[in-house]
């Protein structure tokens, strides 16, 4: 069953006993106690934030559990869910990926959460996955990412493939030019999204001129970036993450070189990285993802408001920060349908959920736990803010995270 609300009036239809909604109606007679791990700690259930506030990740990971926390607190000030008041527990993945597996295990087994929101590099990811498989937890991921992957015990609400990375290499093509540059940070999420890309070229017309890869933290782009003006390639594709972002924009700018030289293209560059790396050195660039700032609907302006008016007008929304919100209201809808914080029974009641949210609507797709989603291409502006130039429609796209719909598509996952 479908269950279609927004995000801004979950929290009235949903978040309160005396308001049920058409799926706990429905649902309420199969309604049981939640089971171990419940999450249940006296009138409060408990909910794991495990995300990066120290390190390398902290650029981009702070306000992702910020839109987490914002969540949680609008859904408790609506009366929380089955009645009950959320109660976070915040923890520190540290940009470590031994670390996240730990605090995510702590979070199951000491504090008993009832599921966790919580990650951002596949590194964390694949550390954590596990842990939750293992003790038969419930992660939320908000990141898009290199698919492949669908494990029973994560959702992902961030992007697949087919709705970040694929149709940004299509445009690009068209619109930009066939040499391509590929530069990313060393670990599974830059590696495989270049695999992906380079099955895409060759079924595509592209040519790969080189691909570098550079540690996570790693500040020195110099001798790249002499390497790129060497290549002259139509286009750099990058999926270099954290403070990597901050080195390689402000020294390509400083070899002089523009987005009217050579066209990159981010995919983990978004309005938050833009603001620490400083608009004036990213305007002109592009970047891939499901939401912006400047989306244009109604869900989105109040959020926007809303998250301003909470951590300050200076601050910004992004993709990450928008899939993490939706994360712990999708999460809320499942639990409210389910009439239980179970695991196994909020994993049934979320398959064909969809609700309103500020990036438009999103659903959760029962096949691989992963939400159908709008693509979109944007151009950083001289504020700080992304301007949409392309989407994919009104017609929000399956999420393919095996590539199956790919005649080329089977060359990345046989490798």
């Amino acid at each position: 069953m479908i269950m279609c609300l927004t995000v801004m009036t979950f929290i009235t239809a949903c978040g309160t006993k005396d308001k049920p909604t058409a799926a706990t109606m429905t649902d309420a007679s199969s309604a049981t106690p939640a089971a171990s791990p419940s999450g249940a700690a006296g009138e409060a259930i408990s909910v794991g934030v495990l995300h990066s506030l120290t390190g390398t990740m902290s650029i981009s990971e702070v306000s992702v559990r910020d839109a987490e926390l914002m969540a949680i607190d609008e859904i408790n000030s609506a009366g929380g869910v089955l009645g009950k008041q959320i109660k976070p527990i915040v923890e520190d993945g540290a940009s470590d990926w031994p670390t996240f597996a730990e605090k995510a295990k702590k979070l199951l087994l000491k504090d008993k959460v009832a599921v966790v929101f919580g990650g951002w590099t596949s590194a964390s990811r694949k550390a954590m996955l596990p842990v939750f498989e293992e003790n038969k937890g419930l992660l939320f991921y908000p990141l898009q990412y290199e698919g492949l992957e669908a494990s029973p015990n994560i959702f992902y609400t961030g992007a697949a493939p087919n709705q970040q990375i694929i149709p940004s290499v299509t445009w690009l093509l068209k619109n930009k030019g066939k040499k391509f540059y590929l530069l990313g940070s060393d670990y599974v999420f830059p590696r495989t999204a270049n695999k992906i890309i380079k099955e895409q070229l060759k079924a595509e017309g592209g040519t790969l001129v080189a691909e570098e890869y550079t540690p996570l933290g790693y500040t020195d782009y110099n001798s790249i970036i002499a390497k790129i003006k060497q290549a002259k390639p139509d286009v750099i594709y990058n999926t270099l993450n954290g403070d990597s972002n901050v080195a390689f924009f402000k020294q390509l700018k400083d070899a002089g070189i523009g987005p009217n030289d050579i066209t990159t293209m981010s995919v983990s560059v978004a309005e938050e990285e833009v603001r620490g790396i400083g608009p004036s050195v990213m305007a002109g660039h592009y970047t891939a993802w499901n939401y912006y700032q400047s989306t244009d609907n109604p869900a989105n302006k109040k959020f926007v408001a809303a998250y301003k008016a909470k951590y300050g007008q200076d601050r910004v929304t992004d993709d990450p920060i928008d899939a993490a919100y939706n994360a712990v209201y999708l999460w809320a809808a499942a639990v409210t349908k389910a009439g239980s914080t179970d695991v196994e029974k909020v994993k049934a009641a979320a398959k064909g959920i969809e609700i309103d949210t500020p990036e438009g609507k999103v659903k959760i797709d029962g096949e691989n736990q992963h939400v159908y989603k709008t693509s979109r291409i944007g151009q950083i502006q001289a504020d700080g803010t992304i301007k949409e130039i392309w989407s994919s429609g009104d017609t929000t796209l399956k999420p393919d995270p095996f590539l199956k719909t790919y005649s080329w598509g089977a060359e990345v996952t046989k490798k």
